[in-house]
């Protein structure tokens, strides 16, 4: 029987394994953490959001500059295919109201332990804590474990070590190195999904960090979306920041600095702004007449006087709602690639052949973040790790039908 080691235990490696072991190769699944499946646990802690049930066309342009292989992957394993995998498993799929796919019971355990158990009545056999060092030379796979440094001889290698974020999770993007040493194509890491410093004043921090910047509309550049934001003790994160998180980086790579505009009333006109503005403000302050001339308090209160000079609060109604219309935010950069929900880069698609082998490695194949693909969150990240999971595995299983491996001879 031929044998496979797939290394990796998120959701890409996990779903490889389940084409292979289906298939009746042996399966042996390393990862590197104490137990599977960490960075799957982290992202469903609050719901997992599996996937999306939007129609496939938009779903696959979600994907930034998507190769084809990856759109192709997602084509065959997409929303559909997922919830019926789901309840493969005895897992009920709950669809929101925005199309989001969930768990019925909204955590990611009760999936990964039916999921893990599956894989192991099937005949997979798990290693924890067991570290991928890399090849010998005799192309080898070394392990660090705890009982020291182990070799392994399988007849193909799946590999789905993950981006270059969350390393307390396991995903610390040292398996680069590994490739550069052996020639394969890599681009560099980058956040996505991802928070921006700002620097905000001391009271801006002290009374508004933690707080959620609801119903407004973002933009960078010419890209806008509509939704909310968390004001943080350095700067922005959560929702719409981290859909705009690919604009933002580009415009903090060129011309080195970014902008955040926000409009603080999408529903409102400039005009009707401006009318309600004008009215008459009397003795009241400021801040008792943006609340009832056009309802602002709170936090978007807060972040108008942050931004905006005192000679334009002071000044006609139509340039203080030009700025309610379009406050500028000035971003400083983004927050260290550690805290990213996930990373572009990774390997170039140059570098692997249609069935996700990596051409300068014979019989070692890539799934998953450690490609480089990009997603916004929303079922997005995850769908794209089991679709190219799963196609990956194909791809290894068409190598071991075609090819006798040395060590099985």
């Amino acid at each position: 029987m031929p044998e496979a080691a797939i290394i990796g235990a998120g959701p890409a490696g996990l779903m490889a394994a389940e084409v292979l072991c289906e298939a009746g190769v042996e399966v042996s699944i390393y990862d590197a953490m104490p137990s599977f499946g960490r960075k799957f646990l982290m992202a469903g802690k609050s719901g997992l959001n599996i996937t999306h049930t939007e129609d496939l066309a938009h779903f696959i342009q979600r994907y930034s500059e998507s190769d084809p292989r990856l759109s192709a992957a997602v084509q065959a394993f997409g929303p559909t295919e997922i919830m019926a995998w789901m309840e493969g498993l005895g897992i009920t799929p709950y669809v929101g109201s925005t199309g989001r796919v969930f768990p019925t019971q909204m955590k990611a355990s009760g999936l990964l332990r039916a999921w893990l158990l599956r894989l192991q009545e099937q005949g997979a056999r798990h290693y924890r804590q067991h570290r991928f060092l890399g090849w010998n030379k005799h192309a080898e796979l070394m392990f660090q474990t705890l009982e020291g440094t182990q070799v392994r001889r399988p007849d193909a290698t799946l590999l789905a070590l993950g981006g270059g974020s969350w390393k307390r999770l396991g995903s610390d993007g040292a398996w680069q190195n590994l490739f550069k040493e052996r020639g394969v194509e890599t681009e560099a890491f980058a956040p996505r999904n991802c928070g921006f410093q700002v620097v905000w004043s001391d009271l801006m921090t002290q009374k508004w960090a933690g707080a959620p910047v609801k119903n407004v509309e973002l933009s960078v550049g010419d890209r806008t979306v509509r939704g909310e934001f968390v004001i943080t003790a350095d700067g922005v994160e959560s929702g719409a920041i981290y859909t705009l998180s690919a604009a933002l980086m580009a415009e903090i790579e060129n011309p080195g600095k970014a902008t955040l505009t926000l409009d603080l009333h999408p529903d409102q006109s400039l005009a009707d702004l401006t009318k309600r503005l004008d009215r008459p403000q009397g003795k009241q302050s400021l801040s008792n007449h943006l609340r009832k001339a056009v309802g602002l308090q709170g936090v978007k209160r807060a972040l108008l006087y942050e931004v905006t000079p005192q000679a334009v609060l002071a000044g006609p109604a139509h340039v203080l709602a030009q700025h309610l219309k379009a406050l500028p935010i000035p971003i400083k950069a983004a927050m260290p690639i550690d805290q990213a929900i996930s990373t572009a880069g990774g390997v170039a698609w140059s570098a692997l052949d249609s069935q996700f082998g990596v051409t300068q490695l014979p019989g070692v194949f890539c799934a998953g973040e450690m490609i480089a693909w990009d997603a916004p969150t929303g079922g997005y990240l995850i769908t794209a790790c089991l679709a190219t999971g799963r196609a990956a595995g194909k791809g290894l299983l068409a190598y071991l039908n075609q090819t006798v491996s040395p060590y099985r001879s």
